[in-house]
This record gives C-alpha cells, structure tokens and sequence, in this order.
C-alpha cells in the first residue's frame, strides 16, 4: 500500500477530485481507451475504409471472403412467437381473407397458362401397311 495521504474533508468524505483509490478506476480507463481507439478507428474507415476494401477484394479474394464470413454470426437464435394464438379474432379472419385472395388469384394465373397454352388437337396420318411377300403378286404375271 502506498505512503500517500488521501485528502479528506472534515467529515471524512474524499475531497473533490480525490476518489481514495490511488490506483484509480481501470475499469473507466479502458472504456476511455476503447470508445478514444474506436473513434479512431472510424475516423480512419471515413477517409480510407471503402478503397481499402475494394482493394483486398481485387488483390485479395481469399482474404475477402474470410472476413466476410466473419462478419455472419455462427449461431442464430431462433425463437416461435405464439403466432396464430396470439392474434384476435378480427386479425384471423383479416389473414384468412388475404390469403384467400392469394390463392383465388394464384388459381386464376393458373387457369390462364393453362387456357393460354392448350394444344390444338391434330389428326394423326393414316398408318402406312407393309405388304407381305406372300400376298404380293410375283413381279412377271398378270391374270
């Protein structure tokens, strides 16, 4: 511990600008220094970030990617609200409706493909016979 006297005012609380801790708060110091780096940090990215950025992604693909894929969180947290459970009656009946009017017009786009694109029917050509040798008159003789 260190020989230095605390001042104190004559009621035992510290004097202004004399907190008793004489290592001080390290804590607030590196807030300090966090929120000073990181202001910093974003006055640099102001006057060089985006030309620097485009620069790693031209010379550097590979080291593009990775920071990109940095940047995604690994785990994300999904969580079910109640959903249908929670909305009223009017809100049910309002999505029922919509989603009738989505089906009732997807089911009309259909039915115009369909409409649109039916095929003509077509006569097919008469089958061509193959005559059998033995039904075939021989080549020389006529009746």
């Amino acid at each position: 511990m260190s020989n230095q006297v605390i001042e104190r005012k004559p009621n035992g609380q510290f004097a202004k600008g004399s907190s008793g801790n004489l290592g001080g708060n390290a804590q607030r110091t590196r807030h300090i220094f966090n929120k000073a780096f990181l202001e910093a940090l974003a006055n640099d990215f102001r006057e060089g970030g985006p030309q620097a950025i485009a620069k790693v992604r031209e010379h550097q693909p590979a080291a593009y990617m990775k920071i990109c894929a940095l940047l995604v969180p690994r785990e994300m947290k999904v969580e079910h609200s109640s959903g249908v459970k929670a909305m009223s009656d009017e809100q049910l009946e309002q999505a029922i409706e919509v989603l009738q009017g989505m089906l009732d017009h997807q089911a009309g786009e259909i039915t115009k493909v369909v409409i649109e694109q039916r095929a003509e029917p077509m006569a097919l050509p008469p089958p061509h016979k193959a005559k059998r040798i033995a039904d075939a008159e021989p080549s020389g003789s006529k009746p």
